[in-house]
């Protein structure tokens, strides 16, 4: 498959998955799952604990395939599962996508961020990584802040001599701070929206 097709391909699928959560967020909307606490609470208590596995699977997805905004995610597991266990199951599911990008950067390299991100992305954060004494700071800081792409930074580690040891560390030390201040944000402001 040409460059081209592949990108093609990648961006049909971003895309699809992209529509497929609109229509669930409108279905939501109009069935009143999205507004209403109790209806939201009987339909993740009707799925059991399949509910919790499927949205852990789709937020390490969604890092790996960027489908939506990962702020959406994690509000998304906060009004389905509460404060604590969505952060817990944002969290898990946000670190093993990131460490599952990582490992795809690793072994396919640069070209596949042509593929996945837009040229401006990788033009605005691709000189971090060409300073190598300075890239697993700014890299940790960017992951500890809700400030960058953090989706897109994973795979440009991956294409970095950074070692698999401070990756991990840097994620699973990183991510509670930004994933607990998209989660409380967002929440704080959808309670205004559906008031």
């Amino acid at each position: 498959m040409t460059q081209p097709m592949e990108k093609t391909v990648l961006r049909a699928v971003s895309m699809t998955g992209f529509a497929v959560c609109v229509l669930l967020a409108l279905w939501g909307w109009q069935t009143g799952v999205l507004t209403s606490q109790e209806r939201l609470e009987a339909l993740v208590k009707s799925c059991g604990a399949a509910g919790a596995v499927l949205f852990t699977v789709f937020q390490a997805v969604q890092v790996v395939v960027p489908i939506l905004p990962g702020g959406l995610g994690c509000l998304a597991g906060v009004l389905l599962f509460g404060p604590v266990m969505g952060f817990v199951y944002n969290y898990v599911g946000i670190c093993i996508g990131s460490l599952m990008a990582f490992a795809v950067a690793r072994s396919c390299g640069k070209p596949l961020l042509g593929l996945l991100f837009s040229q401006r992305t990788i033009d605005r954060y691709s000189r971090w990584a060409e300073e190598k004494d300075r890239f697993a700071r700014l890299f940790a800081l960017a992951i500890f802040l809700p400030v960058a792409p953090d989706d897109f930074l994973c795979y440009l580690a991956g294409t970095t001599g950074m070692s698999w040891r401070r990756y991990t560390a840097i994620i699973l030390l990183g991510k509670p701070f930004a994933i607990a201040l998209y989660s409380l944000g967002l929440t704080a402001l959808w309670q205004l929206l559906v008031r």
